[in-house]
């Protein structure tokens, strides 16, 4: 009996042993990485690593388990482990800031630590943590990016960044230029949340790889991808105003190499206020449908293919609070009607070659049927873009050498446009991106377009990124761009009112150089993550084009700027996340945007720009429950003083006061991909003041009466600075399948 009784003990104290399990847990380095947490899901068996990377687990029954660990700042793990087994368990995790993939910088999928150009990237959850209809509110929680409505009545805006006009601003969809000219108002308001994967935006010229309009930016948004994308998700959610915004989206399959993505989405407001009581709508009443539909296809070779379009249709109104159809275009009420019908393609496709050659194409097309009072303005704008390019590696070097052939039509009912301005502009790119000394890349850039008016027109540019160790990053950044302008399809908006556009001369081509230097900073300690941003930007502009809206009270004057003009600012992000789990994220940015012209005598007079504060921020704080899965969000906007649109001898003060928009939201998630959420959007309950001038005589029928209107006031909706919605609630619910 003896030796049965010693092999059971051996055998009882080998499997006691067996199920006892170490896991250590380091990064790529192989340093050891304290804090982590480290759990058997299934069996809710949790720990945390100690100050050796290690936590061990006792009497785990035999079997094959799933072992997940995760840390704040790094990419979580999860695998399938088998007990009895390996006594140690090694786990190596990645830092997230290595594995982030960026196209918009380079034209090219990079790592976004090794990437020259500074990209930042905005991704959903970010826009849930305050739910908005479409992108152009939404973008304003990335710090020195600032939408800002230029018309108190039919709502219309454009996008800023670090200070310059949406005009500078160049947003594309995949890669691709969609949203310009015409649509540079609309068009981002018809991109619908729900289809975005994630927002890329570069601070900065990039005109040497995208050509005109690139001269403060891009605004890359990257849609979702068919093959990953839910088999069905839809949202919908309401403020107490009474809007109502509804997303659905459906994965779609054809054959076994086709992977489509429908989307859907609609928008309703339909219920005219006026809380300021000034006899206006203080919201444009609005009603939209976006259809979103992209295919891809699976290539040998991992190739390239995939082709997307998008629709939309909006119908939008504003003006006084009697106002119906009947009497659009009229003298007697005054509104504001716009009926909009856009269509966008674009696609890319990787030619069938052993070398990597690429075509890209675009094509969007936009009527728009719309009244200003009595004036009417109907324009039609299509914008067709190809380009080709040959992405070639070799030896240290990582080169791009395209061509590009943009065509744009633009055709309106005003005495400007007595034919259709139709205008073909073929261009030729290069970069180089050289990897030396395994700490430094120097990009260098170099495109020509050939405008049919102004020639031939040079966009060099300039970047060296420098890497100390894997925490820091230096980037610096030289380039020159160039813009032509249709005032019409930017100023449009202009026909409000009684101002109108007038030509003082004709116009040049507007030139820029811009400097950018950036640094980035990645901090990791037990338990928490904090990365650094800090940008000085300073841009200076020849032939700078800008309204005057100064002069006469009834004109917008356009010139080229006798002088020059600049933007030179610095913007500082600052990103914390920690084990709790709490994530907090704060955006600084000071700018001085000005212009320099000489006066009647010849001494130069520095005049602020309109709508550019001098310090602006962003802020976003999150707090998940782990067990309750409840999160808190709180969001918000802070603005300092900017300079306004003003009338002469006006009541109205020339610079806006500090104000700030605080918004809190309350989710939780729950079984099968369903969360419900809730919350209040400005809860200081800040409204401009004054926002429209003589709304009572929207048509000057009685500005000449100097008893009681003894300064000579008109009708002005512009003054502007801050949303006319006040307090409100709101709720939704979201569902992903």
């Amino acid at each position: 009996m003896r030796p049965y009784f010693t092999t059971l003990i051996l055998f009882i104290a080998c499997s006691s042993q067996s199920q006892s399990l170490q896991v250590h847990v380091s990064d790529e380095r192989g340093v050891a990485l304290g804090y982590a947490t480290v759990q058997f899901p299934s069996l809710s068996r949790g720990g945390y690593s100690d100050s050796s990377g290690t936590v061990e687990f006792r009497n785990l029954p035999a079997g094959q388990q799933e072992l997940s660990v995760a840390l704040v700042g790094y990419f979580a793990q999860k695998m399938k482990v088998t007990v009895p087994g390996q006594p140690v368990i090694s786990v190596k995790l990645v830092p997230q800031w290595l594995k982030e993939v960026v196209i918009t910088g380079t034209m090219k999928e990079v790592i976004r630590s090794e990437s020259p150009i500074s990209v930042e990237i905005i991704t959903p959850k970010l826009f849930r943590r305050n739910p908005s209809p479409n992108l152009f509110e939404a973008i304003g929680m990335v710090s020195g990016v600032q939408p800002v409505i230029g018309c108190n009545v039919c709502n219309t805006g454009d996008i800023h960044i670090n200070g310059m006009e949406g005009p500078y601003t160049l947003v594309l969809m995949d890669g691709m230029p969609i949203v310009s000219g015409l649509g540079t108002v609309y068009g981002l308001m018809g991109i619908p949340n729900s289809l975005i994967e994630r927002v890329e935006v570069v601070k900065g010229p990039a005109g040497a790889l995208y050509g005109s309009e690139a001269m403060a930016g891009m605004i890359n948004v990257i849609t979702k991808s068919a093959a990953h994308a839910p088999r069905l998700s839809a949202e919908i959610f309401g403020t107490t105003w009474g809007e109502i915004n509804a997303d659905v989206g459906v994965a779609l399959k054809a054959g076994k190499n086709a992977r489509g993505l429908l989307g859907i989405n609609t928008f309703l407001y339909d219920r005219p206020l006026d809380n300021n009581r000034d006899g206006f709508t203080d919201l444009t009443l609005q009603k939209r449908v976006s259809v979103f539909n992209k295919w891809q296809w699976a290539r040998p070779h991992d190739r390239l293919a995939q082709l997307g379009a998008r629709y939309v249709w909006e119908d939008r109104w504003g003006g006084q609070m009697n106002w119906t159809p009947a009497f659009r275009g009229g003298d007697s009420i005054y509104g504001e009607s716009i009926y909009t019908h856009r269509l966008e393609l674009f696609g890319t496709y990787q030619l069938p070659l052993q070398e990597r050659i690429f075509t890209q194409y675009s094509f969007n097309t936009h009527r728009q049927n719309s009244v200003y009072g009595s004036t009417l303005y109907l324009a039609n704008q299509d914008i067709g873009f190809v380009q080709t390019y040959w992405d070639k590696t070799w030896r240290q070097h990582d080169g791009l050498l395209g061509a590009a052939l943009r065509y744009t039509r633009y055709d309106d009912n005003t005495p400007a446009t007595i034919l259709p301005d139709i205008i073909l502009l073929p261009g030729i790119f290069v970069q180089d991106e050289w990897k030396f000394a395994s700490k430094y890349r120097l990009l260098s850039g170099l495109r020509t377009d050939f405008h049919p008016i102004h020639g031939v027109v040079w966009s060099p540019r300039m970047a060296l990124r420098y890497t100390p160790n894997d925490r820091n990053t230096l980037r610096a950044s030289l380039g020159s761009g160039f813009r032509v302008v249709n005032l019409f399809t930017e100023e449009h908006a202009a026909l409000t009112g009684a101002r109108s556009v007038v030509l003082a001369e004709a116009l040049e081509p507007e030139r820029s150089w811009s400097g950018n230097l950036n640094w980035n900073a990645r901090i990791l300690r037990p338990g928490w993550f904090l990365s650094v941003d800090a940008t000085g930007f300073y841009t200076y502009f020849t032939n700078r084009i800008l309204p005057d809206y100064d002069t006469d009270p009834n004109l917008i004057i356009y010139k080229n700027l006798n002088g020059h003009a600049a933007t030179r600012g610095v913007t500082l992000q600052l990103d914390y996340t920690d084990a709790l789990p709490l994530k907090l994220l704060l955006g600084v940015t000071f700018m001085d945007v000005f212009q320099v012209t000489p006066n009647a005598d010849g001494i130069l007079k520095k005049m602020i720009q309109i709508h550019a504060p001098a310090w602006s921020g962003t802020w976003s704080a999150n707090y998940t429950h782990p067990k309750s899965r409840v999160s808190v969000d709180c969001t918000g906007n802070w603005y300092g003083p900017q300079r306004l649109p003003i009338l002469p001898n006006d009541f109205r003060p020339e610079f806006s006061p500090w104000f700030a928009l605080l918004n809190l939201q309350v989710s939780r998630k729950f079984l099968r991909g369903i969360e419900l959420y809730g919350g209040v959007k400005n809860l200081l309950n800040f409204v401009p003041k004054d926002p429209i001038m003589r709304p009572f005589d929207p048509f000057d029928k009685n500005i000449n009466d100097p008893v009681n209107n003894p300064n000579g006031y008109t009708f002005d909706p512009s003054y502007n600075y801050a949303p006319l919605q006040g307090i409100r609630g709101f709720a939704g619910a979201r569902w992903n399948w």
